[in-house]
């Protein structure tokens, strides 16, 4: 390990310090390397970086090192395009964040009720992570209170500037103090973004890690179909090409919802991401894709955003998207941090024109006509090894991962390393168990107390 590599080299808390040990963080990554001494010195900070690339972490760290959590008052904001995003940062803040007692993270998006959300801003937060239409929604309601921010933090800039935010970012200005210390992430650099850093930042330190970071393997496939067979055709490059986290990409929300009833009357267990779900139920497919209990996650574009999930194996095309862009986006979810990945499209006649534009797009990569081979395994390698069992309890109860852990271990009862992941939401908890011990696991979190108390269990299809 270098040691200009080694967190021990920056100037952290120390509990930030043995928690990033205890969480197997050993190295810090490219935008880590570059960013975090600066974030510590207090510098406003403009990085590019890609998705995946450990950018929570840096601009989570920074806001963490300086926070007091004595002082019961918002010391940070983090602003993110997507709901799915805001979750994903809120969650690897407070397991940055565990080693350091009292540390309270309010999530605050749209797509959940406003009084629950009202009553925990009540609570004082140090710490409130974000999208800017519901953050700006409580800032004119008097329920956030900005005057004692220390750190403003801009998280995929680039999208939201996509997305139409920029009204809302303004709005949202007005309320934060001249003296602030601001982070700006974005994957790319159009010149929108040099602007809004000129407009929100003082002397930024700028940081671009993109060329340095090492280019994504991807194996780039194109099948010929047509309407009639692709839903077919679908399921054969599945058991040909897919492996154990698969995405697969729709234009539109009926397509979406049309796939993952298509497949999952094949007996592959598919879930659907698309703009038609409720926040709950969003939650719900994505713990279950990222814990592994479903093999397939079928998505559209707008959906997709912010979606951070490792190690997914493969992508797949169910229609080409009209823009290059958005096609060199869909396959970026696949070898990511050095991994070989695959991407296959599959293309009818009337689609060759956009696969000719992506292919120019790409001078580089070639994207090879492949035709569909027979899977003589069958779908084993589809079959999750994982269930998610659902727990009727979370934050709210005062619910840490560890007790849902503890209860299920204890006493004789599930060995440790049957047990996934686990993630807690306000009232609701989600536990991936092995296959073969999810029986047992349920008598387990239905028969015994949790910290006094008895909660209902049950698996999630």
């Amino acid at each position: 390990m270098s040691a200009s590599n080694d967190f021990a080299t920056l100037k952290l808390k120390p509990e930030l310090l043995g928690n990033l040990a205890d969480l197997g963080y050993m190295e810090m990554t490219l935008v880590q390397a570059e960013t975090l001494p600066l974030l510590i010195e207090g510098k406003d900070v403009l990085a590019r970086a890609k998705t995946g690339s450990g950018k929570t972490a840096a601009f989570g760290l920074g806001l963490l090192n300086k926070l007091d959590a004595t002082s019961f008052r918002l010391q940070a904001l983090v602003l993110c395009p997507t709901r799915e995003l805001a979750d994903q940062v809120a969650k690897e803040i407070r397991r940055l964040a565990r080693a350091i007692p009292n540390i309270k993270i309010s999530s605050v998006c749209g797509g959940a009720p406003l009084r629950s959300q009202t009553a925990s801003l009540q609570r004082s937060p140090h710490i409130i992570v974000g999208t800017p239409g519901r953050v700006h929604k409580h800032l004119r309601s008097g329920n956030i209170d900005l005057g004692n921010l220390q750190t403003f933090v801009l998280d995929e800039a680039d999208r939201m500037l996509d997305m139409g935010f920029m009204d809302e970012l303004d709005a949202i200005l007005t309320f934060v103090p001249a003296r602030r210390q601001t982070l700006l992430f974005s994957a790319t650099y159009p010149d929108a973004i040099a602007e809004m850093s000129r407009r929100v930042q003082r002397d930024p330190q700028t940081v671009d890690v993109t060329d340095d970071e090492q280019p994504a393997q991807i194996t780039q496939n194109w099948c010929s179909v047509t309407r009639e067979n692709r839903p077919d055709e679908l399921v054969r490059v599945l058991r040909a090409w897919g492996g154990a986290l698969n995405l697969v990409f729709c234009n539109t929300k009926i397509d979406c919802a049309e796939v993952t009833n298509y497949l999952q009357a094949k007996n592959i267990v598919a879930v659907a991401l698309h703009g038609d779900l409720d926040q709950a139920q969003r939650n719900q497919v994505l713990v279950r894709f990222s814990n592994r209990s479903a093999s397939v996650l079928i998505a559209t574009d707008v959906a997709a955003r912010g979606l951070d999930v490792k190690d997914i194996d493969a992508v797949f095309n169910y229609e080409l998207p009209p823009q290059a862009e958005v096609y060199v986006h869909r396959i970026g979810r696949t070898g990511r941090a050095g991994n070989t990945g695959v991407a296959v499209s599959l293309v009818e006649e009337c689609e060759m024109w956009r696969l000719i534009e992506i292919e120019k797009s790409l001078p580089d990569a070639l994207i090879q006509q492949r035709g569909i081979p027979d899977a003589k395994r069958g779908d084993e390698t589809l079959v999750p090894l994982m269930t998610t069992i659902q727990i009727s309890g979370g934050r709210k109860n005062k619910l840490r991962p560890g007790d849902l852990l503890g209860a299920l271990t204890a006493h004789g009862g599930i060995p440790g390393d049957a047990v996934g992941s686990i993630d807690l939401f306000d009232t609701v908890g989600y536990v991936a168990v092995q296959n073969q011990h999810v029986s047992k696991a349920l008598r387990h979190l239905s028969d015994k107390q949790i910290k006094g108390r008895t909660y209902r269990a049950r698996v999630r299809t």
